[in-house]
């Protein structure tokens, strides 16, 4: 026998280990209350000789921890439950985008344990530039969550734009990148996470897909098909069919932003003319709003356009009408595609949304063909403007989830 290859019997039985350990912690990781030993036993088709034993490996590797029982009647000692746990792997989010960077911390639990925005105009920053400013703020989350027991397993990357299988940002008109080697910039940085075996050490993806993502696996759980409109300067999509993420064929779906509701309008910065960026845009709105020369700080902007609706200003309420006129052409041309019942507006859109709402769905109304017999609901999303970063955590946490036996082998 080779001394280079392990036993068949002993791959096998290795590969069965690894998938118990999955079997196992995603149990855990999707019951409503801590379930007990037996209890994951019993659900698993697992001994529960084996079910102690890859419980003890979890422990072990601070991937679950026990929770209190819960008081019962009847004779017999409650059996203790088991939870994620909330120190061990956690996940790193990050996110560039026109006006900020975010960066975030989630724990396996998807509990947010830091979170940082910085606001600034990125647009005349290089692309370089704007990474180091990320990777400085990813320290100062790193050094956080390892004051709180957590380690940073792994990093994703939310960016506004075209992100091709190896990370490259393609193009991202409104910061104006293309072609930028994203995980090749970030590679002297070796430091920002700890690698684990199994989990990519960063990668890069849409914002508007990660925001989707993390909205779908938010407790409570979100329906399992729905269109998520990130409205930021730029305003992209992503698309939930299924309980799955709808990629397209090069992964590059979504550019809602991009749709022509004014086909012989504005110019946009994609080349194009008449696109909905143009007029439902953050900065489209707020200049509708004759708030430009205020120079309104970003992080400001749509909390000052929601006071002014609040207290009747003509100008905020026309704009926001327009801008949610111009969004619900676009939403109902998708609804009509793919038969959708759900819209969620995150990002800016989140706070605005008690007046983007209703020229949302009157557009639906006119224009969508099923509408008089499926209702399609319109609603603010639940992770509210920082969806993105918080979805690109999760993304590092589910993955240690599904295999936890990498993990497992890091730590031991």
């Amino acid at each position: 026998m080779s001394p280079t290859h392990a036993p068949a019997g002993a791959a096998r039985q290795g590969s069965l280990r690894e998938l118990n350990l999955a079997l196992v912690l995603g149990r855990i990781a999707a019951a409503d209350r801590p379930p007990s030993r037996a209890d994951l036993a019993t659900a698993t088709g697992l001994t529960r000789a084996t079910v102690s034993a890859v419980v003890e490996d979890l422990l072990a590797g601070q991937l679950v921890s026990e929770a209190d029982p819960a008081p019962r009647a009847g004779a017999g000692r409650p059996a203790r439950g088991l939870v994620l746990a909330d120190t061990g792997p956690a996940g790193l989010g990050l996110e560039v985008n026109v006006d900020y960077l975010t960066v975030c911390v989630v724990d396996l639990a998807g509990q947010v344990r830091h979170r940082t925005v910085h606001r600034a105009d990125l647009r005349p920053v290089a692309p370089e530039d704007a990474l180091a400013r990320l990777v400085d703020l990813a320290g100062h989350a790193r050094a956080d969550a390892a004051r709180q027991g957590l380690t940073l397993a792994g990093a994703a990357l939310a960016v506004p734009g075209l992100i091709d299988d190896s990370g490259q940002v393609r193009l991202a008109p409104n910061l104006g990148w293309r072609d930028v080697p994203v995980p090749e910039l970030l590679s002297a940085h070796p430091a920002l996470t700890d690698q684990v075996p199994g989990v990519p050490a960063l990668m890069v993806d849409n914002e508007a897909n990660l925001a989707a993502l993390g909205e779908l696996h938010s407790r409570p759980p979100g329906p399992a098909s729905f269109l998520h409109i990130s409205g930021e300067v730029g305003i992209g999509a992503g698309i939930v069919l299924d309980g799955a993420l709808f990629r397209g064929v090069r992964g590059w779906s979504g550019e809602i932003g991009h749709f022509p509701v004014h086909p012989q309008g504005r110019p946009c910065r994609c080349g194009g003319r008449g696109c909905l960026e143009q007029y439902a845009g953050q900065e489209a709105i707020v200049t509708a709003a004759g708030l430009v020369r205020a120079e309104l700080p970003a992080d400001t902007a749509t909390a000052r356009l929601a006071e002014l609706a609040e207290a009747g200003d003509p100008d905020a309420l026309r704009a926001l009408h327009d801008a949610g006129t111009a969004l619900g052409v676009a939403v109902a041309s998708v609804v009509n595609l793919l038969d959708l019942d759900t819209v969620v507006l995150g990002g800016g859109y989140a706070p605005l949304a008690p007046w983007l709402c209703p020229p949302v769905l009157a557009e639906i109304g006119a224009r969508v063909l099923t509408a008089a017999w499926s209702p399609v609901s319109v609603r603010p999303s639940t992770l509210g403007p920082e969806a993105a970063a918080v979805g690109a955590a999760g993304s590092v946490v589910r993955r240690i989830v599904a295999r936890p036996a990498g993990w497992l082998g890091r730590a031991g």
